[in-house]
């Protein structure tokens, strides 16, 4: 990364990559060069013609203003796949724009580990494996996000001691206690950035009679937003369109009415991580407690979160350092440690038929 804080793109060929699939975000994750890649989760679509016109950020800037024959959409939802064919595609375009070409145009198909919640189910894990493995992966291995997470923050998954993660993202709060390898207790609730968004885009709606665009919500949370009261009140205008007018309008909304707003959201992954805790074997919680609990993620950045989680159990909590780039980096990472995660039951791996 350069001193701006943008990715440099990096070609390579034939390497190890780990890839962050999240809902509002991809990060690609290189061995021996680290995050080379990071995109939102947007596809633009042609409606007529079905061809794709742009991907990531050049898309993202489309939502909410294209014309009829064109939709931007994310094909991904809740931390899993809601739009196969658009989500293999974009996998393919991301992996071609990293990986070397050599002969004849043909890629040196890599290894690639890729991240998915908690919990899914067989057929949506078997649903990521095989996007990954028809954007031209040599061979593909699934992680769980809070495996991936713990590994990108540092934590030394292998011992025999637990360490509770908290891992926030676009579309999913995976919650897990893990110790040797795997993870002991966790959970996975369909709740993250883009659910604070809707809370903001709704109360907006009630409060103001003011109509929001899920970019300008985002806008909110990331300037303003918060979990925990702060110290100083934070002010910020908004502009959208009157629902009853039906003209464009502007309001001043404050920190505290977005404390409000996303109450009911962070309530829940409160009430998920007491339950985790609750469900933890004595000498784990032992640990925890001792050593904290280890936040993620891009939710994990919302003012005050952190606050509120150590308020209502009484363990230290701490923000990992680039809580963004933790899942990508452990995921990429733990292509080198897949003897410890296979102990554990921590991954699936899916070798390509085209070697």
């Amino acid at each position: 990364m350069n001193d701006k804080g943008v990715f440099k793109m990096a070609k390579v060929s034939g390497a190890d990559i780990g890839i962050d699939l999240g809902t509002a975000n991809v990060l690609v994750y290189v061995s021996g060069k680290g995050i080379v890649l990071e995109e939102p989760s947007v596809v633009a679509i042609d409606n007529k013609t079905n061809e794709i016109l742009a991907v990531g950020k050049e898309a993202k800037r489309m939502i909410g203003r294209t014309p009829a024959n064109i939709s931007a959409i994310r094909p991904l939802r809740d931390g899993v796949i809601s739009d196969y064919n658009t989500t293999e595609k974009m996998l393919k375009y991301f992996v071609e724009k990293i990986v070397e070409k050599k002969g004849f145009g043909k890629i040196v198909m890599p290894r690639i580990m890729v991240c998915v919640p908690t919990g899914v189910t067989e057929v949506e894990k078997r649903a990521v494996e095989d996007a990954t493995k028809q954007a031209g992966a040599r061979e593909v291995y699934v992680i769980e996000e809070p495996i991936a997470a713990a590994i990108g923050a540092g934590i030394e998954i292998g011992e025999p001691s637990g360490n509770m993660i908290i891992d926030i993202g676009g579309g999913t709060v995976d919650i897990a206690v893990i110790s040797l390898g795997g993870a002991v207790v966790s959970d996975s609730i369909k709740m993250g950035g883009d659910k604070f968004d809707d809370a903001i885009t709704k109360y907006m709606k009630k409060q103001h009679n003011l109509i929001i665009g899920e970019r300008t919500a985002e806008k909110v949370k990331m300037e303003i937003g918060s979990a925990f009261k702060r110290e100083e009140e934070k002010f910020m205008k908004v502009t959208g369109r009157n629902q009853i007018t039906g003209l464009p309008c502007t309001v001043e909304i404050s920190s505290a009415e977005t404390l409000e707003a996303l109450d009911e959201c962070v309530e829940q992954i409160v009430v998920t991580t007491h339950s985790v805790l609750e469900k933890t074997p004595p000498e784990l919680a032992a640990d925890i407690s001792e050593s904290g609990i280890v936040m993620t993620g891009g939710g994990s950045l919302l003012y005050g979160l952190d606050k509120k989680i150590e308020q209502r159990t009484g363990i230290k909590v701490r923000i990992a350092d680039n809580p963004l780039s933790c899942v990508a980096t452990g995921t990429g990472a733990a292509l080198s440690s897949l003897d410890v995660l296979k102990t554990g039951g921590s991954f699936k791996s899916m070798p390509s038929e085209d070697k």
